[in-house]
């Protein structure tokens, strides 16, 4: 067996760290129709599948005091219905399921569909600049995932049905009995609280989410037009996004969901929950819920984004 000398090793391992060097402005344009079908059968998928993984992380992330023991999980978990039968637990899992369901289809749509939007303005207008900064390969990688970011900072204006999924997940008393108009009418604009947080945690969340994607067709699979990804190269990319994304983004969900299960007339502000988080539970709290997250979440988030991959250039083709 020949043995590579050095220099030829260091280019060996140099051509496997490099990109396509393909230029950030060369993209193929899906139709609007791909894109909303894709993302949108992907939000159904993720939501019939995971709606009770999502509720599950959400209680233990709004859970502020420590679980010692077997039966103190299973209270924060299930709540009144910690003593129910297996099949009555479960079900207990499915609170807000309208409002889930609203919120996820159009979250996937919007995020999944819009992305692509917002990455062919950038390509067609800023690729040039992308690829001078960053170098071309670099630059294309990078202009997916500033395009994930931007499309990640607008999508609060679905933050009312965001808000209304979470209280109902962890804390159904906020309702009193109102239905969604007289909630709407009674809170107003209270409903966008936590906005700032909001758009804080989802800017670097997306980033990392479409970026760790980008980065893995990129370098790894070294592909050109990341549309001509296998199913399989598709779900490596998906994994690598979704862990860089939750990684990145729990301190900042976890004060985000803190803010929005507040019952309505007490609110709290997120500096406030800093505080007495830090004063109470310490640091490691602002990663609370994180190994479910990865664990469940996780491909919830995994399986969502590889279906709207893959799904999107299919439709595209049969379009």
């Amino acid at each position: 067996m020949t043995v590579p000398s050095a220099s030829e090793a260091v280019a060996k391992v140099a051509n496997a760290a490099a990109g396509t060097k393909s230029s950030a402005k060369e993209f193929k344009k899906e139709s609007t129709a791909a894109r909303f079908l894709g993302a949108g059968t992907a939000g159904i998928a993720e939501l019939m599948i995971f709606h009770p993984v999502d509720t599950t992380a959400k209680r233990l992330m709004s859970n502020q005091g420590k679980i010692s023991s077997a039966s103190q999980l299973n209270q924060v978990i299930f709540r009144d219905s910690a003593q129910a039968s297996v099949s009555g637990r479960f079900f207990s899992l499915f609170p807000g399921l309208g409002y889930a369901a609203a919120y996820k289809i159009l979250q996937r749509v919007y995020k999944y569909g819009g992305q692509p939007f917002a990455r062919d303005y950038l390509a067609k207008n800023h690729g040039d600049s992308f690829d001078r900064a960053f170098g071309k390969g670099n630059g294309k990688a990078i202009m997916h995932a500033t395009a994930g970011s931007l499309v990640g900072i607008g999508e609060i204006v679905l933050l009312p049905l965001d808000v209304l999924k979470i209280k109902r997940q962890t804390n159904p008393e906020a309702f009193r009995g109102r239905g969604l108009f007289k909630i709407i009418a009674d809170e107003g604009f209270g409903l966008y609280r936590g906005w700032g947080w909001t758009a804080a945690r989802n800017a670097p969340g997306s980033f990392a989410l479409f970026g760790g994607s980008a980065a893995a067709k990129e370098y790894f699979y070294k592909l050109s037009d990341y549309n001509a990804a296998t199913w399989g190269q598709n779900f490596v990319a998906s994994i690598a996004g979704a862990s860089a994304s939750l990684i990145v983004s729990a301190p900042l969900d976890v004060i985000k969901t803190r803010i929005q299960n507040k019952n309505f007339e007490n609110p709290e502000s997120g500096f406030r929950i800093i505080s007495n988080m830090m004063k109470i539970e310490g640091p490691t709290s602002f990663f609370k819920g994180l190994t479910p997250k990865l664990l469940m979440t996780g491909p919830k988030l995994v399986f969502s984004f590889w279906l709207a991959q893959t799904l999107i250039p299919a439709f595209n083709k049969i379009m």
